[in-house]
């Protein structure tokens, strides 16, 4: 289901019918989408990827469903194929404002940096659940449609998803490196309980989103307390 931008009534569509639609009329279509909305640490990342004209792949589906070799063949694939960008915003700013501004912000970058780059006007944006506004881009003509389960039914959503999801686990893998004891390469900065059980032990680090940390503040200062006890 989806909502029109002139309208809040949800309709049901096909999978790719607005690729479909708008390839036949010889427009772009950009999809847009995001990865690390819930983790605990590291950065959020989206991305926003058009695919050619009259041409999508089986591989190109939700990356939450895929193996982390299917998607790095999805993403080769979507490399030499498409054109795309990235948007980042780190953990600070997610603090400093909330995870749902942050979002938007990610969002628009990538867009900005994704239409800058191509200088064509698409015919649709394409987001994944989120009702990305763009009055304060410059693109605020082209028409945007938000629908759950996004990569499910548009495979230029599912290659934004694809780019984005690839594009952080790298970064996860690298800051492993930076901040060992964490185990983000194996998580990626989820709320796993093997995390959760890291930052009781460790503490948090400076990649962690501190207003996402509020729940285990109070057992990190029992802890404490309960250590002063002792001397």
């Amino acid at each position: 289901m989806i909502t029109t931008p002139n309208s809040k009534q949800p309709v049901k569509i096909l999978k790719d019918s607005f690729e479909k639609s708008l390839w036949e009329q010889g427009k772009l279509v950009v999809g847009i989408d995001e990865v690390g909305r819930g983790c605990l640490a590291g950065p959020l990342v989206t991305a926003a990827a058009i695919l050619p004209i009259g041409r999508t792949n089986p591989l190109l589906r939700d990356s939450k469903l895929m193996s982390p070799e299917e998607r790095l063949k999805a993403y080769s694939w979507i490399i030499a194929h498409c054109r795309y960008q990235i948007g980042i915003v780190h953990h600070r700013i997610i603090d400093q404002h909330n995870i749902y501004q942050a979002t938007m912000l990610a969002m628009k970058k990538a867009l900005v940096n994704l239409l800058t780059q191509i200088n064509e006007t698409p015919g649709a944006i394409l987001v994944d659940a989120m009702p990305l506004k763009l009055s304060d881009t410059g693109f605020n003509g082209i028409p945007v449609y938000h629908f759950p389960k996004g990569e499910q039914k548009s495979s230029s959503i599912a290659a934004a998803s694809i780019v984005a999801k690839v594009t952080r686990d790298a970064l996860m893998e690298k800051y492993e490196t930076l901040f060992p004891g964490y185990g983000l390469k194996q998580h990626k900065g989820y709320a796993t309980k093997i995390h959760q059980g890291h930052i009781h032990e460790l503490r948090h680090s400076i990649i962690h989103r501190e207003s996402f940390l509020g729940s285990f503040r109070p057992k990190i200062k029992a802890d404490d307390d309960q250590q002063q006890t002792l001397f």
